[in-house]
């Protein structure tokens, strides 16, 4: 369908059994896999397509979705199995600070060429896009709370990448097709996926392995640095209302990009973080670990005290706000692993 075309009759509105079209790419990984899973169970009646390049996802199945393995630099392959889609969740990258700046030369062609790709796809078909920026796009704010239009100046590799991504979206966008744009904070936790559980490296997942293994935990100094958290099942579920919202908007014929932030009101430091793991643990478990302050190999993190997010927009657009707590959190994984 080209760019601009009315897409009323593409995608009905009104319910859950509406018929919709979505592709997910990255999902294989962390936070993709969770969103195919909430997809089949909150929407039976859209139709799923799932890819990845299994750089760090290993899913081959989730449910009923074969996973396709499709790399976004092939803009032809991408492009082949994206066809028919009403929107895209560009949900692939290169993420992390010290993954891009291992891999630069993969970080650009991932988070910049593949989105590259995606974007103009959406352009020529006339699809949505949900895509997932990073606190990191942002460098040192220099005030607070954080909204979605927070001027950009990121100190890394990895923000910059997604902050190139951003801005293509947002000129490809104009005039053509609907996005939302998110500046999501720091995971945490996991979730299960026929039986498989599903985790990353986050700091606060890491802390609860290391206290289980009654090992000492590591914080970079200064340690008082504050980071806001947010759980992986609440950004799913960001998404998925982002994709309601979207096919609304596609509906009305309505293009171009929007902003959101995707966190919650937790935003402790990381010496408080790994405190509350190490009771929690001694609490349960009965194992007592020390926290270390340890030279920051990171020159260019944002140190502050408190990282305050104005999720506001996301609430009043979107209808989403976050279920899950650290401290819940914390002691569910303390509980099921000790």
């Amino acid at each position: 369908m080209a760019a601009g075309e009315d897409r009323s009759d593409a995608v009905s509105t009104g319910d859950e059994s509406r018929q919709v079209r979505v592709a997910v790419t990255g999902a294989a990984g962390y936070i993709g896999s969770r969103v195919v899973a909430l997809l089949q169970s909150e929407r039976p009646a859209w139709s799923i397509t799932a890819i990845d390049d299994f750089y760090r996802g290993s899913l081959r199945r989730i449910g009923d979705v074969t996973v396709e393995y499709v790399d976004v630099r092939n803009r032809d392959r991408l492009w082949e199995a994206l066809e028919g889609a009403d929107i895209v969740m560009h949900l692939a990258a290169i993420s992390g600070v010290e993954d891009c700046d291992a891999n630069p030369e993969l970080a650009y062609e991932i988070n910049v060429t593949g989105t590259g790709h995606v974007a103009r796809f959406c352009r020529q078909r006339g699809a949505a896009l949900i895509f997932p920026a990073s606190m990191a796009v942002v460098g040192n704010p220099q005030e607070f709370p954080i909204t979605a239009d927070q001027p950009r100046a990121p100190l890394n590799w990895y923000g910059r990448t997604k902050l190139v991504g951003e801005r293509l979206i947002d000129a490809l966008a104009t005039d053509s097709f609907p996005a939302h744009l998110f500046l999501k904070s720091n995971l945490y936790g996991d979730h299960t996926i026929d039986g498989q559980v599903i985790t990353k490296g986050a700091v606060l997942n890491f802390f609860v392995e290391r206290a289980l293994a009654a090992e000492p935990l590591p914080v970079y100094e200064p340690g008082t640095q504050s980071r806001n958290f947010v759980h992986v099942k609440d950004v799913a579920r960001a998404y998925l209302r982002s994709a309601d919202v979207l096919v609304d908007r596609l509906a009305e014929g309505k293009t171009g990009a929007e902003s959101f932030t995707i966190a919650s009101d937790e935003d402790p430091s990381v010496m408080a973080l790994a405190e509350i793991v190490s009771d929690c643990v001694a609490d349960i478990a009965g194992i007592d670990v020390s926290t270390e302050l340890v030279d920051n190999p990171r020159s260019d993190e944002t140190l502050v005290d408190a990282f305050p997010v104005e999720t506001t927009r996301t609430h009043d657009r979107l209808g989403w706000d976050p279920t899950h707590t650290v401290d819940d959190t914390i002691r569910r994984l303390v509980e099921r692993n000790a």
